[in-house]
């Protein structure tokens, strides 16, 4: 039986991109892809060699149909005309990379934050508006409101589908990277369903990859992609035989991928000789530490969330903070240091508060923690680990 939410999850991103780049317009390209889905969906039995390939082209042809059917004008004619010729279009940015372009394009300073962030889940994750909504803890027509609002921006504008040159780099380069980091996260933490969407997580990675051979000076990009190495390493013990989540201190560490570790840690070594530190760099660093032998040096790791503080202070990263105190100074310290964090909707802090109160024998309140946090986790594996923890408390 064809996996067309497997293929639907893989495949959507690269193939709006692609179409994007053949249409030149965003909306008309999802449109075309969805429908070539919608035509898979009622002519597969099995799926093609190259499912991708085959949405690409279906969404193609439709989108010369639809540009003939409402062509009122000679240009649509020649657009459409265009789209029929098989030569590749030419080039429209420093590297050939469809879905970096887009990435470039989502993340276009016209457009805000959110919207940014939002827009590339869309186009590039191929999350659908109430996952985004629950990653980002707002109503599912806000989500809508920013999407609709960015291409139509982005339309009206007339920002093009391209990797910006190099004096504008910079100034795109924080939401990139913020973009990235959130794709692989939506990867390694689902919002709803399994834990892990493998497909992101690569699929980040590789464009971190892309990312550092465009800007192979730049000390950000270069840490972020030995963060999501570092973490990458990590997944194959992350899930147990039955599906179940496997945290940081009980994971079989013979499973980790050596080979991204090796890279990883050379990687950090590199942005230290750089001596420009940032908050990936530091979070980096922080992984390097937990993939450094047999067992993590917590007084190492707290050190540098010191410093990630310093660079980058926010309620998440003191909750961080709070779990490398615990190893380093117990864990009354640790709660003392996040009791008054504000996290609304967030399902860590109540379970780290659960575990450290657990810790301290303060059980009844430990179980109303666990329960708060069950109530706010959107994900089935973390919701499961979080019952677990909570039914073996007295």
């Amino acid at each position: 039986m064809t996996d067309f939410d497997g293929i639907y999850r893989a495949e959507y991103g690269r193939c709006v991109a692609t179409l994007t780049r053949l249409l030149g317009d965003i909306s008309l390209a999802e449109e075309a892809v969805q429908d070539a889905f919608a035509t898979a969906v009622e002519k597969w039995d099995k799926a093609p060699p190259n499912p991708g390939g085959w949405i690409v082209t279906t969404a193609r042809n439709r989108a010369i149909d639809r540009l003939r059917r409402e062509s009122t004008r000679e240009a649509r004619h020649a657009q459409a005309l265009l789209l029929q010729t098989p030569d590749e279009p030419r080039d429209v940015g420093p590297v050939r990379d469809d879905q970096l372009r887009m990435i470039f394009t989502c993340c276009h300073p016209a457009l805000s934050p959110p919207a940014r962030a939002a827009l590339t889940l869309r186009l590039l994750g191929g999350l659908e508006v109430d996952e985004i909504a629950r990653a980002y803890l707002v109503p599912e027509t806000t989500v809508s409101q920013r999407i609709v609002r960015a291409k139509k921006k982005i339309r009206d504008a007339g920002i093009p589908y391209r990797v910006p040159g190099d004096g504008e780099l910079p100034q795109r380069l924080d939401s990139v990277l913020t973009v990235l980091y959130l794709v692989f996260n939506e990867g390694y933490t689902s919002t709803s369903g399994e834990l892990l969407r493998t497909d992101l997580c690569l699929e980040a990675i590789r464009l971190a990859r892309a990312l550092a051979e465009l800007m192979p000076g730049e000390p950000e990009v270069t840490g972020l992609l030995a963060l999501l190495l570092l973490t990458e390493a990590r997944r194959p013990a992350r899930v147990g035989p039955s599906g179940e989540l496997v945290v940081l201190a009980e994971q079989d560490r013979s499973l980790w991928n050596r080979e991204l570790i090796a890279e990883g840690h050379e990687l950090v070594r590199r942005c230290l000789r750089l001596g420009r530190p940032g908050p990936y760099q530091v979070q980096a660093a922080i992984n390097a530490v937990h993939t450094d032998g047999e067992a993590t040096d917590w007084t190492q790791v707290l050190a540098l969330y010191d410093q990630l503080w310093r660079l980058a202070p926010s309620p998440v990263v003191a909750l961080n903070r709070a779990v490398a105190v615990a190893e380093v100074h117990g864990p009354a310290a640790a709660l003392a240091g996040i009791e008054e964090l504000d996290l609304p909707g967030y399902h860590h802090l109540p379970a780290t508060r659960a575990n450290l109160l657990s810790r301290l024998g303060r059980t009844a309140e430990a179980i109303a923690a666990y329960d708060e946090a069950i109530a706010l986790a959107t994900n089935d594996t973390e919701r499961a680990f979080l019952r677990a923890k909570r039914a073996v408390l007295p």
